[in-house]
């Protein structure tokens, strides 16, 4: 198997099973070799003294956070060790004295692709739970107050009148794309800069295939129709919790109109334009693509070395 991309790679056994069960999870919490990630700010923990790698902290390190009411997440298993997130964002200067040894708090969008494959996929899980738990503090349904349970996967709302359950949400995202012959079709996005160009993307609907999604989606942005869509590969996404679906689309039409709403520009360009804006794609200026982390950089990739038939 190909390494996977950036953020795919976690490999934790996440143990459904056993995270609703409220005393086993106190027990590994105080578990000498059980891990800990802490996240402030969505930031993470990082040691940078021997390349950069999760600075994973363990529970004598963190009880006065836990004291103190952080939030807890657990991530899962892995070797016989239990692994948590937690969030110190509420503590003042989470760094104490007593931590001088501690790492730096690093956003995840910039180190992840400094990581194993296993360590970036830890910190997608991490950020985007933690983020989920920001955002629904209070019930959907009445409003009241929610509270964490099963480990950090669900809360519940605290008026037992109403006592609603909310769990984690993905939200999928199409990511395509679209080929015609030996042309493929991007577009720049109104907050792009001039020189930079992605593949077309947008949020799956309620309702809808991805296939559906991946042509409502072309036909919005650039006016082109599409036929087969096949799909290549996915990317946990945390920012704050999507899932990138990439898919290849096939076009049927060629004449391009602009949703100007969107897009500043879409264009067609050949092999050889996409190869240069591959090699370019790490640089700040120059016609290009995003870099290796994003999924439109491994679509592209695919694309002009042909590891995927194209139309």
């Amino acid at each position: 198997m190909k390494k996977p991309i950036v953020f795919a790679g976690g490999d934790f056994d996440r143990a459904s099973h056993l995270r609703t069960d409220p005393n086993w999870i106190e027990q590994k919490l105080k578990d000498p070799s059980s891990r800990f990630l802490p996240m402030h700010q969505l930031k993470a923990l990082i040691s940078l003294t021997e390349g950069a790698r999760i600075d994973w902290r363990g529970y004598s390190e963190v009880q006065e956070f836990v004291a103190a009411g952080a939030a807890l997440i657990f991530l899962g298993i892995t070797e016989d060790t239990c692994h948590f997130a937690i969030d110190v964002s509420a503590i003042e200067n989470p760094k104490r004295p007593a931590n001088e040894d501690w790492g730096k708090f690093i956003d995840v969008r910039s180190v992840a692709p400094q990581l194993s494959s296993s360590e970036a996929g830890a910190l997608a899980q991490a950020r985007s739970m933690i983020d989920w738990h920001n955002r629904h503090g209070f019930c959907a349904v009445c409003g009241t107050h929610t509270q964490s349970q099963e480990a950090g996967y669900s809360r519940k709302c605290e008026d037992t009148t109403c006592n609603a359950t909310h769990f984690p949400r993905t939200d999928p995202v199409a990511i395509m794309m679209v080929t015609r012959g030996d042309k493929c079709l991007l577009g720049q996005g109104i907050n792009f800069p001039g020189d930079f160009y992605s593949c077309l993307a947008g949020f799956i609907e309620p309702g809808e295939t991805i296939e559906q999604g991946v042509r409502r989606e072309v036909m919005e942005e650039s006016g082109i129709q599409t036929g087969d869509v096949r799909y290549h590969q996915s990317q946990p996404w945390p920012f704050p919790s999507s899932l990138m679906i990439g898919c290849f689309a096939e076009a049927l039409t060629e004449e391009i109109t602009v949703d100007r709403t969107e897009l500043n520009d879409a264009r067609w360009f050949s092999r050889e334009e996409v190869r240069m804006m591959l090699e370019q794609s790490t640089k700040p200026t120059g016609l290009r693509i995003g870099g290796p982390i994003a999924l439109a950089h491994q679509l592209a990739k695919a694309w002009v070395e042909q590891t995927t038939p194209v139309a």
